[in-house]
């Protein structure tokens, strides 16, 4: 194989010529190679027009790599399953620290979507396809993480295909993009036959898979019936026009134990629920409490926020500053 100052990566010939730029040059030998595939277009709204996703629901499957998405829904309730390589075997045996779900947690946050659920199983086909099929019927947005890779204990596609009664294939597109971001690399050019199947697993998906290319150097994304790259914002509540989810925090400086201000928070929770509000409280050792406030009624928020440093005789703290405080502890 010729080197990479001979040989470079060539951009996708659909890529517009002004995107391409990234493959005009040869890299250095020190360089790696860049690409500049293009991206697929955001799908309809998989909920039908004029709707939103409300709930969502995480499955971490397998062992910790790094995040690669893979989407994916079912033909008869919209699923999306953003796949990143954590594995829950590693993951239930210690071994790993779960940083995807906390992840994809601040993301629906940030979106609008209520997470309602995160569930960890093991490398096992029976585990995958049941919690799979019971979360879709529950949850508008779904998320797996891990599995994906080209070992033995890699079965997330397989388990999904079996989930949804679909047969695998290669998409031949996947294996094109492969081919072009590892053409380089001389130890993928001595690999076996039997190696080589291994990694083509990677681009082994559903039969009704729908592929989507959410970046220009990564080599896919993929989604079942209609779906949503979880990379791009989805159909939430943001991009349809609703109010995104206001949250405000206090710190109780007054070093109130928590068991003090139970009474009042749990007052104020019946009161506000049905408002959509949430409360929350989170002691800090001998130093005080914060009390978070979640809605969707910014106004509502914090006029609730202005009742409980009244009532509590607290003060106001910036997402900054509370993490600060809590990274001591």
């Amino acid at each position: 194989m010729s080197s990479n100052a001979s040989n470079p990566v060539p951009a996708d010939p659909s890529t517009p010529a002004d995107q391409r730029q990234n493959h005009d040059q040869a890299p250095s030998a020190d360089e790696e190679p860049k690409w500049n595939f293009p991206l697929s277009p955001i799908p309809a709204n998989p909920l039908g027009e004029g709707r939103y996703i409300k709930t969502a629901a995480a499955l971490i499957i397998g062992s910790a790599r790094s995040a690669m998405h893979v989407v994916l829904c079912t033909v008869a309730r919209p699923l999306l399953l953003a796949v990143g390589k954590v594995r829950g075997d590693e993951i239930l045996n210690g071994k790993t620290l779960d940083r995807n779900s906390n992840y994809f947690a601040r993301y629906c946050f940030e979106h609008g979507v209520d997470l309602r659920r995160i569930e960890v199983v093991p490398d096992e086909e029976d585990d995958i396809v049941e919690a799979a099929r019971r979360l879709v019927k529950t949850f508008d947005f779904v998320i797996t993480s891990g599995g994906i890779g080209p070992t033995h204990d890699d079965i997330t596609y397989a388990s999904l295909a079996k989930a949804f009664d679909q047969p695998l294939e290669y998409h031949q597109e996947t294996l094109r993009r492969m081919g072009e971001m590892t053409r380089h690399r001389t130890d993928i050019a001595q690999q076996t036959p039997e190696q080589r199947a291994a990694r083509e697993r990677m681009a082994l998906f559903p039969a009704k898979a729908e592929v989507l290319f959410i970046a220009p150097d990564i080599w896919v994304v993929s989604a079942l019936s209609r779906a949503v790259p979880c990379a791009r914002a989805p159909h939430s509540h943001r991009r349809s026009g609703c109010r995104r989810v206001v949250r405000a925090h206090r710190i109780l400086t007054e070093g109130l134990p928590e068991s003090s201000i139970a009474p009042y928070l749990t007052e104020l929770q019946a009161r506000t629920k049905g408002d959509g509000v949430r409360v929350g409280s989170y002691p800090l050792l001998a130093k005080g409490v914060y009390v978070s406030l979640i809605g969707r009624d910014a106004d509502k928020v914090r006029a609730l926020a202005d009742e409980v440093v009244q009532k509590l005789q607290g003060r106001l703290v910036s997402e900054e500053e509370a993490k600060k405080e809590k990274s001591v502890l």
